[in-house]
């Protein structure tokens, strides 16, 4: 589409169905009302959840009742916002949903500290008194768990009062990035002004004119230098709060207070860290390919993000996209391939760009509904790819919804990203083995090496300076601005050896918000690595291998990661399964090579 047009424009094939949730705005209304006048029912049960085996059970089915209300209400009005982000009265919907959402989380917090005022044994005896507890067992032990690290009532509720506090350098810093500071902008080869943004730096540095990409480069980071200590304390702060808030909680150190929620051993994160260390010379070599892409004689920090081919995407239009995804799935097996073309043609996704639509993709829907997912889809590789990411969500929730009750339809951050990454190797493997076009297959090539070192490389990178930044701390040297600078100039220079670094590039963690979530980013590379491995099992044992893939994704959060994991036949705390993620990487530089 060349114009951008109104929603009413684009047929309703092409728009989801809102329908599985309320029928209407009016209906929606009514259901969040109702929802808001059930959250006393809940708090009625508060300094009674341990009272006896009946008790508990009431209180958990009827928290579970009211939050799938909740849900609905929250997904509709989210929803409904994106599909025109100019419409106040959707604004007002969201507005809504999202104070009924606090509410709720609120008439319920009380729940798991008093749980966690029992023992294994009283749980136990609760679960023979009343059988119906026994599908709780898993959600028991994990709350459970994280006993040792729960203080008393009055420190918790302290701490929780602390939050706004605590969470402050984060929200200095999203303020200071997204609402302070200002880019200039930058004229292009045809002399037209182009604004440079958050949102489109990256854009902008796969511009064929590399003297363009210069000087958008350098804008963007002298502008970050104008903030640098300000964003250098936030930062420093921010690592501060971490160590204070695991200290208080009873852990050595920040990683193990974010790696223990999932349940993670740290030496999942030392693994993998090691093991993409030790095969930096396979990202030598795609750097070097993008080198030789810009014909310059250098790769210069303005060339990291330049694609490998010069030539323009071919059209793929979304039916076209459709078909090889659909195709791609095949090895999982008939009943998810047709899961997922039934979803196509169910009106699970909103395909095109409108006028005041959201931006970016996401998969959503809940417990009670088909998936949604939101595309702005634009006839290219990329959103080929986009689609075929955000149904691997779908089909993960769509799954574990069908096969488990609501306590355990979710999933953790840690294997999140793995089934939209196993449909995005799948669809790199389909078209590679089926298009004949090679203008298309250096494309495909192009993106999934691409989204691999965005991914594998370029996040565990983020997880190494987390990690020194945590420890220099600790032992007690001040992270200023400078240290920051000459630790992520140092990574840099590790990670793109063939590349010529400059001054700028070291300010690079500054444009990073994740690291104010910190030891998140790790899960991105872990998830890639998974997912790679556990389509090679599938490629080399067939269905037993596709069928353990399946009760993994059934499996939502019945269990914890590194089990489940386990399960499908992925071992994370083993070196081999970032690894061999790492020879299918060399595998498709080898190709792209081939048919340079």
């Amino acid at each position: 589409m060349s114009a951008v047009p109104e929603r009413e424009a684009v047929d309703e094939q092409y728009r989801w169905d809102l329908g599985s949730l309320f029928e209407s705005d009016e209906a929606w209304a009514e259901a969040l009302d109702a929802a808001r006048e059930r959250l006393e029912d809940l708090r009625a049960y508060e300094g009674r959840v341990t009272e006896d085996a009946a008790t508990l059970r009431e209180l958990l089915e009827t928290r579970e009742s009211v939050m799938r209300q909740v849900s609905n209400v929250a997904a509709y009005a989210r929803m409904r916002r994106d599909e025109d982000t100019r419409d106040s009265e959707a604004q007002a919907m969201a507005t809504r949903a999202q104070s009924l959402s606090s509410a709720a989380a609120s008439a319920t917090s009380f729940v798991e500290p008093e749980l966690q005022e029992l023992n294994r044994e009283d749980v136990a005896q609760l679960v023979e008194e009343e059988p119906a507890l026994e599908i709780y067992e898993h959600y028991f032990d994990d709350v459970l768990r994280t006993k040792p690290h729960t203080r008393s009532a009055e420190i918790e509720n302290l701490l929780a009062e602390l939050g706004e506090v605590t969470g402050a350098p984060s929200e200095i810093y999203n303020m200071l990035s997204n609402a302070d500071m200002e880019f200039p902008a930058v004229d292009d080869s045809e002399g037209e002004p182009r604004q440079i943004t958050l949102n489109n730096f990256t854009t902008l540095q796969r511009d064929p004119d590399r003297e363009f990409r210069r000087r958008v480069y350098e804008a963007f980071y002298d502008e970050w230098e104008t903030v640098r200590n300000a964003v250098g304390t936030a930062y420093r702060k921010s690592v501060k709060t971490d160590a204070k808030l695991a200290t208080a909680r009873n852990y050595d150190t920040a990683r193990e207070a974010a790696l223990h929620g999932p349940n993670i051993p740290v030496e999942v994160y030392d693994t993998l860290v090691g093991t993409v260390r030790e095969n930096l010379d396979l990202l030598g070599r795609h750097a070097e390919h993008k080198r030789d892409a810009t014909e310059g004689e250098e790769l210069r920090m303005w060339d990291l993000y330049v694609p490998l081919v010069t030539e323009e995407s071919p059209e793929v239009p979304y039916e076209e996209a459709c078909e090889y995804v659909v195709g791609a799935v095949e090895p999982l097996g008939e009943a998810y391939r047709d899961r997922l073309a039934t979803g196509l043609d169910s009106r699970w996704v909103d395909v095109y760009e409108t006028k005041g639509k959201q931006s970016g993709a996401y998969s959503g829907g809940t417990y009670d509904s088909q998936p949604y997912i939101l595309l702005n889809y634009q006839d290219d590789v990329e959103s080929m790819y986009t689609l075929a990411h955000e149904l691997g969500h779908s089909m993960h929730s769509e799954l574990a919804s069908e096969a488990q009750p609501y306590v355990y339809a979710d999933y953790e951050i840690f294997i999140a990203e793995i089934a939209s990454t196993v449909n995005e190797t799948l669809l790199t493997h389909h078209l590679l083995e089926t298009v004949k076009d090679d203008r298309l297959r250096r494309h495909v090539l192009n993106e999934y090496l691409e989204r691999f070192r965005s991914t594998l490389f370029r996040q565990t990178m983020f997880a190494e300076f987390e990690q020194r930044t945590h420890e220099l701390s600790a032992e007690g040297e001040p992270l200023t601005a400078d240290r920051l600078d000459d630790l992520y100039r140092e990574l840099k220079g590790d990670y793109y050896e063939p590349a010529v670094l400059d001054d700028r590039i070291a300010r690079e963690w500054m444009r990073i918000p994740h690291f104010y979530r910190a030891f998140y980013v790790f899960q991105y590379a872990t998830g890639i690595s998974a997912a790679v491995a556990l389509v090679e099992n599938v490629r080399s044992e067939g269905e037993p291998a596709a069928r353990r893939y399946r009760e993994f994704l059934r499996s939502g959060s019945h269990g914890y990661p590194l089990e489940l994991l386990g399960e499908a036949g992925v071992d994370m705390t083993d070196p081999g399964t970032v690894e061999s993620a790492l020879d299918v990487y060399g595998t498709y530089l080898e190709e792209f090579e081939r048919l340079s």
